[in-house]
């Protein structure tokens, strides 16, 4: 009696050891995404972001942007993806000049952190945008494959010179 009650204990543990063997964890069957080619990936659209943004490039922009994506403006204002194409497409926001430098790049997950320092020449809202900033700006890894700006934040570095109004 005691050995039929112990063969079972075995069979069980048996299979229950083959199945996990065989099913595949999350982890194992994911794609390996590896940390030196998503900074790659990210280098690369933080160059098709500044080039949109030198050139206005609504389309290239639109690509780039999530659908849930909120901006903070250097003026404190929340953006939506509407709101920033918007500004581009009226030129509210215009940039002759955007160099970047000082990339820092952060993979947690599905997320990719992005600091950078940009010294811009242009306008906001008529109001002189030159000077220096940092910025913040998320990625977001989707299923697809696809990389997509989630948030961005840029905040005028201390010292530099006010705004001054345009004379349009």
């Amino acid at each position: 009696m005691m050995r039929s009650a112990v063969r079972p204990t075995r069979v069980t543990l048996f299979l229950m050891t083959a199945l996990i063997t065989l099913l595949p964890l999350p982890a194992v069957a994911a794609k390996p995404h590896h940390k030196r080619e998503a900074r790659e990936q990210i280098l690369a659209l933080e160059q098709q972001w500044r080039t949109a943004q030198l050139n206005d490039d609504v389309p290239a922009m639109d690509k780039l942007l999530s659908d849930d994506y909120l901006g903070i403006t250097s003026g404190g204002d929340v953006l939506t993806k509407a709101q920033q194409l918007d500004r581009m497409r009226t030129r509210a926001l215009s940039l002759t000049s955007l160099e970047i430098s000082d990339i820092k790049i952060k993979l947690v997950g599905q997320i990719a952190i992005v600091n950078s320092l940009a010294r811009t020449t242009g306008t906001s809202d008529s109001v002189r945008l030159d000077g220096s900033f940092r910025y913040t700006r998320v990625y977001q890894h989707l299923p697809s494959g696809a990389w997509k700006i989630t948030n961005f934040e840029i905040t005028r570095i201390r010292g530099q010179r006010e705004p001054e109004t345009s004379a349009n």
